[in-house]
């Protein structure tokens, strides 16, 4: 029996293939069935607005994922012990002294952002040609020098964020001390 149903699609599967339900199909269903099942089918429903905020989850959600993925992917990196121990010691000191100093910095960034926008942009500056000898450490002949610049440049970039805060701090006392000398009047 199932040979017999085989050859009978076999033989009518053009047929088959023609046949499309009509355009009003869903109104004439959606006729017969009853109120309370309407009433369900129309809670399912979602609004425009409703799947717009769910894309734009979803878009966020994997941007932020890619952007993660792109992070995970580390660029085949240079030993920097293997040059020279003493110099990838500093090196990372440096770097770490960097880091806590911008951390400072950027918290005095949501109290004073326009200062810290005009400061930032000697930072920036170094920093962006930090990355570059970074780049160009794995290519260059001589790579202990190009090592020492990049210390050079983490030094200059700690003295000058230094010097950033202590800026800020003079700033912020002289406001508080206005701010004294007008109570007391």
């Amino acid at each position: 029996m199932s040979k017999r149903l085989e050859n009978f699609i076999k033989t009518n599967k053009e047929g088959f293939d023609e046949l499309e339900p009509s355009a009003d199909l869903w109104d004439k269903i959606e006729k017969q069935l009853p109120p309370e099942i309407l009433k369900k089918i129309e809670k399912k429903t979602f609004s425009l607005g409703f799947v717009l905020r769910v894309a734009a989850a979803v878009i966020i959600v994997m941007g932020v994922s890619f952007m993660i993925f792109l992070h995970s992917i580390q660029k085949p990196g240079v030993d920097l012990a293997a040059i020279n121990p003493e110099y990838a010691k500093q090196q990372v000191h440096y770097a770490s002294l960097v880091e806590t100093k911008r951390s400072e910095l950027d918290k005095i960034a949501k109290s004073n952002p326009e200062l810290y926008k005009e400061l930032s942009g000697a930072i920036a500056r170094m920093d962006s040609t930090y990355n570059k000898l970074n780049n160009d450490l794995a290519t260059s002949p001589n790579q202990e020098l190009v090592l020492r610049a990049m210390i050079r440049n983490l030094q200059i970039q700690t003295e000058v964020l230094s010097q950033q805060l202590n800026v800020i701090e003079q700033y912020n006392q002289s406001k508080n001390d206005q701010k004294n000398e007008i109570k007391n009047i």
